[in-house]
This record gives C-alpha cells, sequence and structure tokens, in this order.
C-alpha cells in the first residue's frame, strides 16, 4: 500500500517523539507542515498522562497556537525555566542533503528556527521522503532574512554570488511578505550545487541579512541531528 503525503507526515511526526521525547524535558517545537503532527502527538501524550513535565519554546506564533491548543506549557529561551538551552528541538525541513545539511524556512520561521536549533543539546529532523535532495539549494528556493531597507544591496550582493534573487510575495495580501520580526524574504536558487557551510556563514556576512535557510551545523559544534525520513510504504528511516 502505497500512503499519502498526509498520512506520510503523521506516521513520521509519531516515530520521532516516541522515540526522542521524554518527561521533563525542555523542547525546541519548529513550524510547518511536518513539525505540526509532532505538537499535536506531543499534546496527545501529554493528556494521556504519558509526559509530564514538558517546557517547550516555539518558532513561530502558528506553533504557540497549536502549543495552546494542545496544552502544552510556552516558555522562551529568556525564561528562568529554559536558561537559554533545550535538551532537544524537533523541526521539518524543505531539503536534506546527503550530509544532513538542510533548507530550511518555508514557511518563513528561519530566524527563531536557527536560534532554537542552535541552543538545544540533540536535534531532530522530520521528513517525507520528497525532501531528500542531493543538493540543496537548486529545486527548492533558499530564504534569506533581509531588512527591508537592505533589499536591493542584498538582492545585488546575492546577485554577485551567482543566486537568482526572488522577493517572497505574500497570498491574500498585496505586497512581499513580512516575517514575524518585521523583515522580508530573499527566496534565492541556484544554477550548481553550493556548499551550504560556506554560504551560510558567507550570506551572513552581508550587511542587512538577518539570517538565511542553510542549516549546516558549524556553529552546533557536536549537536547530534536525526534525521526522520518517512517513506510512500509505510517505513521510517534514520539518519544520524
Amino acid at each position: 500500500m502505497v500512503m499519502e503525503q498526509k498520512a506520510i507526515k503523521e506516521m513520521v511526526a509519531k516515530a520521532a517523539v516516541q522515540a526522542l521525547v521524554k518527561s521533563g524535558m525542555k523542547l525546541g517545537l519548529g513550524t510547518g507542515s511536518t513539525a505540526a503532527p509532532v505538537v499535536r502527538h506531543i499534546g496527545a501524550l501529554m493528556a494521556e498522562g504519558k509526559l509530564s513535565g514538558i517546557r517547550a519554546v516555539s518558532t513561530s506564533l502558528q506553533t504557540s497556537i497549536d502549543c495552546e491548543t494542545w496544552g502544552i506549557p510556552l516558555f522562551s529561551l529568556n525564561s528562568r525555566e529554559i536558561g537559554g538551552a533545550l535538551d532537544l528541538t524537533i523541526d521539518g525541513a524543505d531539503e536534506v542533503d546527503p550530509k544532513n545539511c538542510l533548507v530550511k524556512g518555508g514557511g518563513g520561521a528561519l530566524l527563531l528556527e536557527k536560534i532554537t536549533a542552535y541552543a538545544s543539546a540533540a536535534y531532530a529532523i522530520v521528513v517525507d521522503e520528497s525532501k531528500v535532495v542531493e543538493h540543496l539549494g537548486l529545486k527548492f528556493p533558499v530564504p534569506v532574512e533581509v531588512i527591508p531597507e537592505a533589499r536591493i544591496p542584498v538582492t545585488l550582493a546575492l546577485e554577485q554570488r551567482g543566486a537568482e534573487v526572488t522577493l517572497r510575495e505574500a497570498v491574500r495580501k498585496i505586497g512581499p511578505v513580512i516575517t514575524e520580526h518585521g523583515n522580508i524574504l530573499l527566496d534565492i536558487r541556484f544554477k550548481s550545487p553550493q556548499d551550504p557551510s560556506l554560504l551560510e556563514a558567507e550570506l551572513n556576512n552581508i550587511p542587512g541579512v538577518v539570517e538565511n535557510g542553510f542549516f549546516s551545523g558549524p556553529r552546533r559544534r557536536t549537536l547530534p541531528v536525526n534525521v526522520f525520513i518517512g517513506k510512500a510504504d509505510g517505513t521510517v528511516e534514520v539518519r544520524s
């Protein structure tokens, strides 16, 4: 039997939660269509009394609303209860390469997603198999969060690095997407394979860039990354 994509996302989210989430954890919770089922499974386990003492940090307003719906206690990274460090963050991704480097930010929450990831002792990614690629940034665009006043200078700098640049436009609203931090998003694609580790640092050195969607791990030190890949045949592959 071939599973539909929605069912695959539910399956892989459940697998990650069952494998990694323990009572008493300080958890970072990601944003997106695969991360949302993670919140639901955690909330359901808490309601059943199988998980307790969870302290969650959300990466977006949408995830915060989901946590409120499921009764998951919310804090910020600055809260005394969190102390700036998390036991685990579970999130989705737009692309995953063979080295477990990622492209994230399709939902526009890349800034908090990256802050939360790099504040975590462990990091888990849940995806369906359509997100697995050989090279990042060739098919799915890499988002770059930019201060609005720097739109043109940053665009020129990105084009000089060989990127095709598109200002992300809003849906059902005239004008560009505005992030929860008041910035805009430039989506970039490349015509040839790039080194995500080099680009992650290089793009952030452009004045006006707040953050970019390459998650390659140069600031993670020895952070272990587990990628849970849901497949249409009903299996889940775990890559470390």
